[in-house]
């Protein structure tokens, strides 16, 4: 991967040191809750309202985190249907202060749209 890559992450942060585990790498666990994040904000966006994950359809853990790297979360909605929308999620490295990108984690996230009693809304229905 190279320094120009024209999106804009929805979140940028490091991991800490309590977010290693025993092999010296940062834990999936860790990784899948800034996914989460990432992607429920494009999906809050994207419904106008209030959004829950209900499934992770797919993810893959391509390369460790390590502690030093600078994560960029990407998020962009692939597909909407009529209560629900995909979410593609991509998670990007900058390793060796900023030297290098590397692809460390993708996923698709499946949202539903929230009314205000918590249940399922239509994505194109205004939240009240």
């Amino acid at each position: 991967m190279t320094n120009n890559d024209p999106r804009q992450p929805v979140l940028r942060v490091t991991p800490g040191p309590g977010d290693i585990n025993s092999n010296g790498h940062i834990f999936g666990g860790w990784v899948l809750s800034q996914m989460d994040i990432a992607a429920g904000i494009v999906a809050a966006r994207r419904a106008n309202g209030a959004v829950a994950t209900v499934a992770i359809e797919r993810m893959e853990f391509i390369a460790p985190i390590e502690l030093r790297d600078l994560i960029s979360v990407y998020a962009e909605v692939e597909r909407v249907g009529r209560t629900s929308m995909a979410i593609r999620i991509e998670v990007v490295a900058d390793r060796d202060r900023g030297d290098r990108q590397i692809k460390v984690t993708e996923g698709l996230f499946t949202f539903v749209a929230l009314d205000e009693q918590h249940r399922p809304r239509a994505v194109d229905q205004p939240a009240a």
